[in-house]
């Protein structure tokens, strides 16, 4: 039988073993999209539209290619939103005048597009615009609250809080409204003032202000049950919402309280047994009640990416993993094509409308449950993203990773026309930004950070590793900031009692490698006047390098790209890490308690890391997971 499957899967164009060594994460967004092979169809027999689940799927896609650097996800997002974005910035099949939070959600793609180095990139900002429309004219209660939509006047729905608020918080921070973060705090607050049963902790579904719905509580205008998709899509909402909520804001710890609240209130009404939950989340048992999906996949990636970010205790992590471990076993069945389905998702849920949905035990329990639906599939890759982190995120746990802005210090003009700073840091999402190579760091539990001033004792203090890329010199700015003997002095000190130096330049014409030199020096290694790998064009094999086997950084990483590197000199103490024929590429030593690394390229910016750009055989982004890892060591 075994043979036969094998047979079968082959046929179909399966790799068997590959996909038994893939994540679940890839396993169900392979799964997805051989089902939505080329755009997402959210209701069944009718054409695609932009819709919410459309916009869940895309970030869940997205996950999945800042794991994977695949590029095939990358396109499949671009793809998809190219079906309803003009070139104006116009978005087929949304209705602005609806005023329908379910219409924000997909913003979040539009976000990821416009932050990419893409030649169309504009159509997304002016699509964004619209949406930011939306939410500027959104009907409101008389307290401040969103309307869920236009159609259900002073209504909130938890559901809101997801579909409108992370998209709201990134365009804040993107395009600089920092007034607005106040209002995304308030969303919230509304919804723990009024929504929140103070005897279970749950939350309603829905609060009617005016008390006109035949559903709503004639005294508190609350639905009555708590649900559990609801009460997710608000868990996730908080979660994600705090990516982007400045680390300065006083309603930054708000947030986190609420989460805090929300955390025990959830393992509470874990079921013992299989680790999930209910559709009705308080009424385990009762006659009619089903363990249910997508709010356990929902509850799952709050519980671990909550613990991951230290938002909640550490100890909230063990029920997530038992949540996921339930959600394999009650949930995830298996295709004879080797692909895997999400079961026993609730189609929908909702208050209201025509018919009217009347927000009884019945009601909820009549709407059909659906294999593969989108409100599932997402989640479970949310929360599937949350336990492969947990494999890799002790290896940094309390350590700090400083990149320098000083030395490297260039400035553009910004998404708003102001000056900001970019080259090799850590927020830079465009080509040339290090924010690929610093979610490595991230992604292990380290914490990164920006070292603005001169390598003073102060700067260098708490940091375990200090990365160097590419110091300035006239070409790049006016009045560069060079390395001085003092900075020497102190970052010798640093190494000396344990620190771990990276240093990545560039070659001579893009570099002051006579600065650089007088450090690296200092270490037994230098640069010499040899550059190599001058590639021409987009013939990538001239900047080829081929790992060994048995390599001790690059262990996961055979063959790379750098291109146009100047080559190494290095005394006896140093190693060769990379080399190519005779020439040394990068060296690695060790200093009293510390260790230096050296190359000649700063080849690790996001250009050459997400796979967008480079043939498949090239691993950097492997190679970016090794370097980390080994620094972090």
């Amino acid at each position: 039988m075994k043979q036969k499957l094998i047979l079968l899967l082959t046929l179909c164009g399966i790799n068997f073993a590959a996909l038994a060594q893939e994540n679940w994460s890839e396993r169900m967004v392979h799964s997805f999209m051989k089902i939505h092979s080329d755009s997402i169809a959210v209701k069944e027999g009718k054409p695609a539209r932009w819709d919410y689940e459309q916009g869940l799927m895309l970030k869940a896609i997205e996950k999945v290619w800042r794991r994977t650097a695949d590029p095939k996800y990358f396109n499949y997002i671009q793809n998809d939103i190219d079906r309803y974005v003009g070139e104006d910035g116009s978005i087929r099949t949304y209705p602005l005048k609806d005023y329908n939070l379910d219409n924000i959600a997909t913003g979040r793609a539009l976000m990821l597009l416009y932050q990419q180095s893409l030649p169309n990139k504009e159509k997304y900002r002016k699509a964004a615009d619209h949406l930011w429309e939306q939410l500027e004219g959104q009907p409101r209660t008389d307290e401040g609250g969103y309307w869920h939509k236009k159609r259900y006047p002073y209504q909130m729905w938890l559901d809101g809080l997801f579909m409108a608020e992370p998209f709201s918080a990134e365009y804040s921070k993107v395009f600089n409204h920092p007034e607005h973060f106040d209002d995304i705090a308030k969303q919230f607050a509304l919804i723990e003032e009024h929504a929140v049963d103070p005897v279970t902790g749950l939350i309603y579904h829905g609060y009617d202000q005016r008390r006109e719905q035949t559903w709503a509580d004639k005294k508190t205008g609350l639905s009555p049950h708590f649900w559990g998709r609801a009460i997710g899509w608000y868990a996730m909402a908080l979660v994600d919402v705090l990516d982007y909520f400045p680390e300065n804001h006083p309603e930054r710890i708000t947030l986190i309280n609420h989460l805090k609240r929300l955390a025990p209130v959830l393992t509470k009404y874990q079921d013992e047994k299989s680790g999930v939950w209910y559709q009705m989340t308080a009424l385990a048992g009762k006659e009619g009640n089903y363990l249910e999906s997508s709010s356990s996949c929902m509850f799952a990636y709050t519980l671990l990416k909550g613990a991951r970010m230290g938002y909640i205790d550490d100890s909230f992590k063990n029920a997530g993993v038992k949540a996921f471990n339930g959600i394999i076993k009650e949930f995830i069945s298996n295709n004879p094509d080797g692909t895997i389905n999400v079961e026993k998702a609730v189609s929908v849920g909702g208050l209201g409308g025509n018919p009217y949905r009347d927000g009884t035990y019945e009601y909820y329990l009549s709407e059909p449950i659906r294999q593969n639906d989108l409100k599932g599939v997402g989640p479970f890759i949310f929360a599937a993203i949350e336990m492969e982190l947990l494999k890799e995120g002790s290896i940094g746990k309390g350590k700090k990773v400083g990149l320098d802005y000083h030395f490297n210090k260039e400035f553009r003009e910004g998404y708003n026309g102001e000056q900001e700073q970019f080259h090799y840091i850590w927020e830079d999402k465009l080509h040339s930004g290090f924010n690929w190579f610093g979610e490595a760091f991230t992604n292990m539990g380290a914490e990164i950070t920006a070292v603005k001033s001169q390598a003073s004792k102060q700067a260098l203090k708490g940091l375990d590793v200090y990365i160097i890329v590419d110091p300035d010199d006239k070409k790049e700015t006016d009045s560069p900031n060079n390395i001085a003997p003092s900075d020497i002095k102190n970052i010798k000190k640093w190494v000396k009692k344990g620190g771990t130096l990276l240093i990545m330049t560039n070659d001579a014409e893009h570099c002051n490698l006579v600065q650089v030199n007088d450090l690296t020096s200092a270490f037994g290694i230098s640069f010499s006047d040899k550059n190599i790998n001058m590639v021409k064009g987009l013939q990538f094999d001239m900047g080829s390098v081929n790992i060994a086997p048995g390599n001790e950084v690059f262990k996961n990483s055979s063959e790379v790209y750098i291109k146009e590197l100047v080559t190494l000199n290095t005394d006896s103490n140093a190693k060769t890490i990379l080399s190519k024929g005779s020439d040394k590429i990068m060296a690695s030593t060790t200093y009293k308690k510390g260790r230096v690394m050296v190359i000649g390229d700063p080849w690790l910016y996001n250009e050459y890391v997400d796979g967008r750009k480079l043939p498949a055989k090239y691993q950097n982004f492997e190679a970016s997971k090794d370097l980390a890892k080994w620094l972090l060591k």
